[in-house]
């Protein structure tokens, strides 16, 4: 079963997502949950751990039109696609589908292409025929999803909203506007059946989905898929036009783009974004341990209300809010130096028995598959250097920042050649035999590396906190008493 936990500062459902149950979303064809399994195993084995928060009031029917921030590029939309059990179709910037493999692969998805001004093919007229199956689709009670900010970028806030999804929602309820075959793209001489107004009986609504992460283009950190406020939208009279009139298109993308501050972390640059997630790391890191570690829908709670606190304390007392910082940089600091992280320091909220053996049990673990994890780490070395390399080099396409997407598109390719490079290699010298079963243990060889770097790398934290409370424990306490304190500093902020 997938965990669910109840966050302290909501009622919304927080839920891990685990491999098994991000396939068995799929819907559609058999191709289409075949794409679905093998972007599901790609995100998951990119981010270490991917929470949901609020999925349970997603509605099972009617139209929906999801609305998101759009920070790295085409991992956004994959999120939401594999942690969805109703299908969706996305907007995609219309350059996307020029791309011979990628444009195949989006309108197998039924990505919907959107033309944007600062693209090479930017005549955005052809946006008419895009919204009208947008319209289409919610009249069926199907579900869309647009990114309001128009560009994925690497801004710490969000950018100033388009209106292409409230001209959308209001054009699909509107009333005096007859759809004609050539609206509709009815080629002459085919049936015009389609011939309807779009008036319909049924609720339309928006849903805000915030995208959060660690790090978006770290292999191996963590995403948070958080659905926030659904409203519904009222039904209007269209112009003789056609289109929904300009007030109410404003007033609906102003209410969006309120829904959509509610769901993300919004600040004014990249230094007070630093200086918040220093100040949330010191702080829940009192309740960090070996047992325990705070959901990823908490720690973003916990960013959002300190983002606030922070804004109206460098309004109100700038000195105090200078002093603060300097007090958490310069600790920060001195762990470094000591080889040690904020929640480490917490070794001394269990027994040194449970330690010890905590320390002792995964040594022994780790050296028993360290063979299996040696191969692992050898074979699959180069298509994992190389992805990095293909992310660093392409950071973006066009305007957009897509850093993460293009490693993680790397990856699916590089991968399955290093596997089908290693049974090649088996079959050539020990016969077919042999060569089908390298494949799978190649597989398992390269999980077991990867889950064995990140506990050497979590070990080697504690092991340090461990040697530094026996070798050098005046230092410890020291640095332990002024995380407390620190940590009550921040708290009194959070609490005012």
């Amino acid at each position: 079963m997938a965990k669910e936990e109840e966050s302290t500062q909501s009622t919304e459902t927080v839920k891990v997502l685990h491999l098994w149950e991000m396939i068995f979303l799929g819907r559609g064809s058999i191709l289409r949950q075949i794409i679905h399994a093998a972007i599901s195993i790609a995100l998951r084995l990119f981010f270490r751990r991917i929470e949901t928060a609020g999925v349970e009031k997603v509605p099972n029917k009617d139209g929906i039109i999801f609305v998101l921030n759009h920070p790295n590029g085409l991992i956004d939309p994959a999120l939401v696609y594999v942690s969805l059990s109703r299908r969706v179709s996305f907007l995609a910037k219309s350059t996307l589908f020029s791309i011979p493999v990628a444009g195949w692969l989006l309108r197998k998805l039924e990505v919907l292409p959107l033309y944007r001004r600062i693209d090479a093919d930017g005549d955005t007229s052809k946006n008419l025929r895009t919204f009208e199956i947008c319209r289409e689709l919610l009249n069926q009670n199907r579900c869309i999803a647009i990114f309001p900010e128009g560009i994925s970028h690497n801004e710490t806030k969000l950018q100033p909203m388009k209106s292409g999804a409230a001209r959308i929602a209001l054009g699909s309820l509107g009333v005096g506007k007859e759809v004609g075959s050539k609206e509709l793209g009815v080629e002459e001489g085919e049936e015009e059946a389609d011939h309807r107004p779009l008036i319909t009986d049924h609720s339309l609504k928006i849903m805000a989905v915030g995208l959060f992460y660690t790090s978006k283009t770290t292999f191996r950190s963590e995403a948070l898929i958080r659905y926030g406020e659904i409203f519904e939208v009222e039904q209007i009279e269209l112009d003789e036009d056609g289109e929904p009139p300009r007030k109410a298109v404003k007033d609906l993308t102003k209410k969006i783009e309120n829904a959509l501050q509610d769901v993300t972390l919004n600040l004014e640059n990249q230094n007070e974004l630093e200086a918040i997630l220093k100040a949330e790391a010191l702080f829940s890191s009192v309740y960090k341990n070996l047992l325990f570690k705070q959901t990823l829908a908490q720690t973003f709670q916990r960013l959002q209300d300190l983002a606030k606190k922070y804004q109206i304390l460098s309004k109100n007392d700038p000195q105090k809010m200078r002093e603060l910082n300097e007090k958490i940089s310069n600790y920060e600091d001195e762990l470094k130096n000591s080889g040690l992280t904020t929640e480490s320091l917490s070794v001394m909220q269990h027994p040194t028995f449970y330690v010890f053996r905590y320390l002792v049990l995964r040594i022994f673990i780790i050296t028993v598959l360290s063979p299996l994890a040696i191969i692992g780490a050898f074979i699959h070395s180069p298509a994992y250097l190389f992805s990095n390399f293909i992310g660093l080099v392409f950071k973006n396409h066009g305007a957009d920042a897509v850093g993460a997407t293009y490693k993680v598109i790397a990856a699916m390719g590089l991968m399955p050649l290093t596997w089908l490079i290693v049974g090649l290699i088996i079959w050539w010298f020990f016969g077919w035999q042999l060569a089908l079963i390298s494949i799978p243990l190649t597989i398992l060889c390269g999980y077991i590396a990867l889950r064995s770097s990140e506990t050497l790398i979590d070990m080697s934290i504690w092991i340090k906190s461990v040697w530094l409370l026996f070798r050098q424990r005046a230092l410890f306490l020291r640095l332990l008493v002024q995380r407390e304190t620190l940590q009550k500093e921040i708290g009194e902020i959070v609490e005012k």
